[in-house]
């Protein structure tokens, strides 16, 4: 888990990005942190304005087999949102997209995803 967490935080500095894509999600997230500042997203983790990123991974981790690798944390519209990829045991790729404020899945996108499930285990 410590490693996913620092896989993260070199990943959201090097690929942190604020988009102007509209999204039609109710919840607005505070203003971007400037210049890409891990402090003031960890500041918005600490307010309870976004969901630890440890707590979506640990969801993940648990009902599905495979690896993460890649982790985003971007600004859509105002609304921040996690966007993690996984790798599956049989090379298939998956793209979850969580609202960061809430945990709550938005989007799982990729082939065969049935085959990374763990059994009885139930997702989201």
């Amino acid at each position: 888990m410590a490693r996913l967490l620092n896989l993260f935080l070199c990943t959201l500095l090097a690929l942190f990005a604020v988009t102007n894509t509209v999204m039609a999600v109710p919840e607005r997230a505070p203003a971007a942190p400037a210049n890409n500042d891990h402090r003031a997203i960890y500041q918005l983790v600490q307010q309870g304005q976004i969901v630890p990123l440890e707590d979506i991974l640990k969801v993940l981790e648990k009902a599905f087999y495979g690896d993460i690798i890649e982790i985003e944390l971007e600004r859509d519209d105002g609304v921040y949102i996690y966007e993690i990829e996984m790798l599956g045991p049989n090379g298939q790729k998956v793209e979850f997209e969580f609202l960061a404020s809430s945990g709550e899945l938005l989007e799982m996108e990729g082939k065969r995803v049935h085959e990374m499930r763990k059994p009885g285990v139930k997702f989201p």
